[in-house]
């Protein structure tokens, strides 16, 4: 046998030239899409047939069902796409991603790619080197469609002949003749290479040069194909397992629907492969005098066909696999739970751009339970229960260290995303969030610091008279109101964020506290109260005060966000 190391060092190699050209291809058609592509997709998924185009549209462009499912857990995370949606979306990018087989069935053992794949590879290189983002962008995704079939012409090339090297076919008949029994062992290699090389594209590609060579009959081709719809499925679900309950549902759905696929289609494999094989032959769509020529064909149609007809099986079904999904992932309501993310997680369930819209969706909850607080202040300054003090204030307290926590996840997260290839406009909004969560974070620490000062008073048994309890009323009830108005900011879809209304309920709260500071030291002078309540007293009022600037800080931070977003 007369292969040697190096010449399985340049399969290798070949197989890892694939799989960069096609990430690269993938990354930069999804950065061209940036932004539009968010809107796109939100509007392209209002139901569950649209779904499926969208899956189908999307997986098929950047070649890659497990990103297009990543993209789907994205959306339902930051709330633009239902389950229901997400399900549609998960189908259609199965079927999307069976155009990789048309092109290699078409392009690959026909052409000399290599003579084409340069050529164009000179066509995007100058491109890389423009300053316009999205010129870039085109440069990219056309040297990563370069690389794609440059490399697997070296794939073709560096694959054993099996008439030089007939002890390859000798090792591999040992399992291709155990009937049925083979059928399964490669769909399991199908499942392992793919899970091993985290590319069904690529183990696609592979499976298409074995077959081409004679390594393996068509029969065994179509298994590990079968093989590569399961192993696609590993990535989003290993991804989900740090995520929230909707990406779970999701990549679970993924899973579940690829493997009822495979196990129908398994129950009528030989008929149905000998039927395409039988299309394919009667089409005679390549000539007859190279047989093993069909081959790749009677592989894309059989991967295209298996595709659709397990989406035609399911779609009809899809309220009922919702009810189905959301039983065998339910949400566990542990307590607690609120405090945690809700919509991003520590690991990258997405593309860089898609990233913000669930930071954006982060920082909405984020605001909400940093606003909770204040109302937890009033409730505790009226608690005169001992007991029932302590519980409050420890809950406050491990409220807040939750929310800084919170707040160390969302900038770490944004600072992760900002490490990714983005354009200026996504990068400009990053920046923005990331003060806008600064902002936040102070709202909390000076809600926290209020509760401090309460834990003090009860301490030191200070109990402010009714004159100073209805001044301190009108005074949280300024700041709940400013609050609201940055919540409304916050929620706002169009990019008009009431700035004059939050800078006059800013005003309001500041001219109150002049005015209750002026009153706080006739006070004191008359001896209406003495120097401990005094202070006590003047302490809230401050971070009465703070947190309005905070909440104006906020919508000035969302302004700026909204302009760039």
């Amino acid at each position: 046998m007369d292969y040697s190391l190096i010449d399985l060092l340049k399969l290798i190699g070949a197989v890892g030239l694939f799989l960069y050209g096609m990430k690269l291809m993938s990354e930069s058609f999804q950065k061209v899409a940036g932004i539009k592509m968010r809107s796109i997709f939100a509007a392209m998924t209002k139901n569950r047939f649209l779904g499926v185009l969208t899956g189908l549209l999307v997986s098929a462009t950047i070649q890659s069902s497990s990103a297009t499912v990543l993209l789907a857990v994205s959306f339902v995370n930051a709330g633009l796409v239902s389950l229901v949606e997400s399900l549609g979306v998960v189908m259609g990018a199965n079927v999307g991603t069976t155009v990789m087989g048309w092109l290699i069935s078409l392009f690959g053992f026909r052409f000399n790619l290599t003579e084409y794949a340069l050529p164009l590879m000179a066509v995007g290189f100058p491109l890389v080197f423009s300053k316009i983002n999205r010129h870039k962008s085109w440069g990219e995704a056309i040297i990563g469609f370069s690389l794609l079939f440059l490399s697997l012409g070296f794939i073709n090339a560096t694959v054993p002949d099996i008439d030089n090297n007939p002890g390859i076919l000798s090792f591999l008949s040992n399992y291709t003749n155990l009937g049925f029994l083979s059928v399964l062992l490669f769909v399991l290699i199908g499942s392992v290479l793919t899970v091993i090389i985290q590319s069904s594209g690529a183990t696609l590609a592979v499976t298409f040069v074995m077959c081409n060579q004679g390594w393996i009959p068509y029969e065994l081709g179509a298994a590990m194909i079968l093989g590569e719809n399961l192993g696609t499925t590993i990535t989003p679900n290993l991804a989900a397992t740090i995520g929230n309950i909707s990406s779970k549902r999701t990549a679970r759905f993924h899973l579940l629907f690829n493997l009822f696929g495979v196990i129908w289609m398994l129950s009528i494999f030989s008929y149905y492969t000998a039927f395409i094989e039988g299309i394919i032959t009667s089409i005679n769509a390549v000539s007859v005098k190279n047989p093993q020529a069909l081959i790749p064909f009677s592989l894309a149609l059989f991967h295209t066909s298996f595709n659709v007809i397990n989406l035609l099986l399911f779609i009809g079904f899809v309220p009922s696999i919702k009810r189905a999904i959301i039983w065998l992932v339910p949400h566990n309501g542990e307590e607690g739970e609120e405090f945690k993310l809700k919509y991003i997680t520590t690991g990258m369930l997405s593309t860089a751009e898609l990233c913000i819209l669930q930071a954006k969706r982060e920082l909405q909850s984020f605001a909400r339970h940093t606003n909770k607080m204040l109302g937890f202040n009033r409730r505790l300054l009226l608690e005169n229960n001992d007991k029932r003090f302590k519980k409050m204030y420890s809950a406050i307290e491990k409220y807040n260290s939750v929310s800084d926590d919170v707040e160390d996840e969302v900038a770490g997260y944004l600072a992760k995303v900002s490490q990714g290839k983005l354009s200026d406009q996504s990068r400009n909004s990053i920046r923005a969030m990331l003060k806008l969560v600064g902002e936040l974070e102070h709202i909390g620490d000076a809600s926290f610091t209020l509760t401090r000062t309460i834990n003090r008073m009860q301490k030191n048994g200070i109990n402010f008279s009714p004159a100073m309890m209805k001044k301190l009323n009108l005074m949280f009830n300024l700041v709940e109101e400013a609050l609201t108005v940055m919540w409304e900011n916050l929620n706002v879809k169009e990019k008009k964020v009431d700035v004059a209304k939050a800078d006059k309920k800013t005003q309001q709260i500041t001219q109150f506290y002049l005015q209750l500071k002026d009153e706080d030291k006739e006070n004191l002078k008359n001896s209406d109260y003495d120097h401990n309540e005094g202070t006590a007293f003047s302490d809230i009022l401050q971070e009465c005060k703070n947190i309005g600037s905070y909440a104006m800080n906020v919508s000035k931070a969302l302004y700026e966000t909204k302009k760039v977003i």
